[in-house]
């Protein structure tokens, strides 16, 4: 396909792209030449439109209407024609200190990347947290919030820490607490959150005659707020209001709607990220291209992360209009992505 276009037609092409991430709307020819470097006539310039047209790479909203950038046309842009450059050093500082800020759990430090991620690509920012039940566990606390609830804090080898709150009777004294994490850090240590599981289903009858009741009762609930969910994975996302800032008609906000209910279903996290496993660095879906957003007019630019032992534990990325600024957000994907790997490692 880029073969077939000369100087003129790229050239006439990139502006035409340009103008449509700058506006979201059509373009005629006379704005296209106005915006050339090369002295063209309106005339000339339409019958290059007319000949990418032809070839599907620009669509026409109305009949006299300019022209926009097919999905077909974006991706060949994205893929042949766009040049990518560095992350300003600006960017690079912001998202590292925010990310870096001492005390950070991993939920906070992912939270805080997806957050700033979506600020500065004006999109919704999503992540796929790590999987929890490949960590292997250093140590588990349990402090208590109120009558009822504890927080759980789990600390990996790895140096990561997680929180999960825990709802437990409420009369629950502060001796079962210690009284339960000393027997899970005595056995556990080394073990995954899935080995700890079966251990604790194992020695559950032992269990509950070596502790009082109330203690079991809190292993079985800290283990559990780890073991359950879709294979220990968990999906964060930032910014969703974003995404309706160019919401024009009922038809667009219903394909937000849609998109948003995608991103709530636990299971279509795991599609996500299996996709997103596919290759390494980052991949741009756009539009229909993704079928989890098929139809939504929306595109995502997204890419893996992996742990010190180089496996892909988790993905990165922003959703937005199909007129997002690839050139910017790509460089941005692939350095938050890089970012978060380090971290977690």
């Amino acid at each position: 396909m880029l073969e077939d276009l000369n100087e003129r037609s790229r050239e006439v092409f990139r502006q035409i792209v340009d103008a449509y991430v700058e506006t979201g709307g059509p373009i005629g020819s006379r704005s296209i030449a106005r915006r050339l470097s090369e002295n063209l006539s309106a005339a000339t310039v339409r019958n290059v439109m007319s000949d990418l047209e032809e070839m599907g790479l620009l669509v026409a909203p109305h009949v006299s209407a300019g022209r926009l950038p097919s999905e077909k046309g974006l991706r060949l842009f994205v893929s042949a024609l766009m040049e990518v450059g560095d992350l300003p050093t600006a960017d690079r500082d912001q998202l590292t200190q925010n990310c870096e800020r001492a005390g950070y759990s991993l939920d906070q430090m992912l939270g805080e990347a997806t957050t700033m991620l979506s600020g500065l690509s004006r999109c919704a920012g999503l992540v796929i947290a790590p999987k929890t039940d490949g960590m292997r566990l250093k140590q588990i606390e349990f402090v208590p919030l109120s009558p009822g609830k504890v927080l759980a804090v789990l600390v990996a080898q790895n140096g990561t820490v997680e929180n999960r709150i825990v709802e437990v009777p409420p009369e629950m004294p502060a001796s079962a607490l210690t009284q339960a994490s000393n027997y899970l850090n005595t056995r556990l240590a080394g073990k995954t959150i899935d080995e700890a599981r079966q251990l604790v289903e194992s020695e559950r009858v032992r269990t509950k005659r070596e502790l009082d009741e109330l203690s079991a009762t809190l292993i079985d609930a800290g283990i559990a707020a780890w073991a359950g969910g879709v294979k220990g994975s968990s999906l964060i996302v930032r910014g969703q209001s974003q995404l309706l800032e160019n919401v024009e008609t009922i038809e667009q906000l219903e394909s937000v709607r849609r998109l948003f209910n995608i991103l709530e279903a636990r299971d279509h996290m795991l599609e996500l990220l299996d996709v997103t496993s596919e290759a390494q660095g980052v991949q741009i879906f756009i539009g229909s291209e993704n079928k989890l957003f098929g139809g939504s007019g929306l595109s995502m630019v997204i890419s893996p992360y992996q742990n010190t032992e180089g496996s892909i534990v988790g993905a990165i990325g922003v959703v937005g209009p199909t007129r997002i600024n690839y050139a910017r957000i790509i460089p941005l994907v692939d350095y938050t992505a890089r970012l978060v790997g380090r971290l977690i490692g």
